[in-house]
């Protein structure tokens, strides 16, 4: 039964009792008030259609960031938690979690639009919804509704599906071995392992085994180590460089220090052969495509470092005629 008491000179505080339920108090200003919330919370809890809110309305996003971060991402190899949650707390953190509305995230989408990309804003949503969902299944703190479930998420554009075609593989090694060895044999090795340029620009000597035929790649994209077997071509490339002076750091393409530097190199490159719109990525698609004429899928994921076949999938970029070559 409901019970309604004065606190003080100014608010009331309203009590419901039900057998088999935890008491539910809620102060209000104005007796009317007290007495309607403790009527319809009555009529709620008979009908199994009552929810707690008093946690929710405590609890701040801030708060609840803070015990994912304590918490939760220690054991994640994602590279994009962290900066997605920095990105969330400045527009959510300071609200009651009870507070954050379809509404509210929706704008925050169309606002965050407008500066970042869709998959970067498509990921913190999703990380937004992931921790309320923790927050109401491990953490005490639930919601009737998650927000995030009505609010749609942006529709990425199509994937590139860009490849070397025609001669372009040819001029573009020209070019690069008119500009360094080192640039000659990191598009060579990129080719043929389907390795990411931050990959390969990290990657170490020591780490390069030319009698097993291996690399291994350290703290990647998705936060592995990943071991890569090396073509004779690799090895080559790798060998061509054997001769020249060794760089204090121990890194094999030493000569850049991250993507930035590498892009202007690259580009220089492209502009020589009047090669357009090709990217350095763009040979992890090459790759991938025909590495998979050489390897069963799971193998590849193996060597790519592609999570899912959805993930590799999108790299993955046959051309008809080779396709029709092996029908005939």
């Amino acid at each position: 039964m409901a019970a309604i008491r004065k606190r003080g000179d100014l608010q009331w505080q309203a009590e419901v009792r039900k057998k088999g339920h935890p008491p539910q108090r809620r102060t209000f200003t104005y007796r009317d008030d007290a007495e309607r919330w403790a009527k319809e919370t009555e009529v709620a809890i008979e009908r199994g259609l009552f929810f707690d809110r008093t946690k929710a309305e405590r609890n701040t996003v801030s708060e609840l960031i803070a015990t994912y971060r304590k918490d939760v991402m220690p054991g994640l190899s994602g590279k994009h938690v962290s900066p997605a949650l920095n990105a969330l707390e400045p527009v959510f953190g300071e609200y009651a979690l009870s507070s954050v509305t379809s509404e509210m995230i929706s704008k925050y989408r169309d606002t965050r639009l407008k500066t970042v990309a869709e998959s970067t804003v498509k990921k913190e949503i999703n990380l937004l919804s992931k921790i309320i969902d923790l927050a109401g299944k491990e953490w005490g703190i639930p919601v009737a509704v998650n927000p995030c479930i009505n609010v749609k998420r942006p529709t990425e554009p199509k994937g590139r599906e860009r490849r070397l075609v025609g001669t372009e593989e040819k001029y573009l090694l020209y070019a690069c071995q008119d500009s360094s060895p080192e640039l000659e044999a990191i598009v060579i090795v990129g080719i043929e392992t389907a390795a990411r340029l931050g990959e390969l620009i990290d990657l170490q000597w020591k780490h390069v085994n030319l009698d097993k035929r291996t690399a291994q790649l350290l703290d990647t994209k998705n936060g592995e180590d990943r071991s890569i077997p090396l073509s004779s071509l690799a090895i080559d490339a790798f060998k061509s460089l054997k001769s020249l002076p060794r760089h204090i750091s121990g890194r094999v393409f030493y000569r850049w220090t991250a993507a930035d530097s590498f892009n202007k190199t690259w580009t220089r490159a492209c502009a020589r052969t009047g090669i357009e719109d090709l990217r350095f990525h763009d040979l992890r698609h090459e790759a991938c495509s025909r590495l998979a004429d050489k390897f069963h899928m799971h193998e590849l994921m193996k060597i790519t470092g592609h999570k899912t076949a959805a993930m590799l999938a999108r790299y993955y970029h046959p051309r008809a005629e080779d396709l029709a070559k092996k029908l005939a």
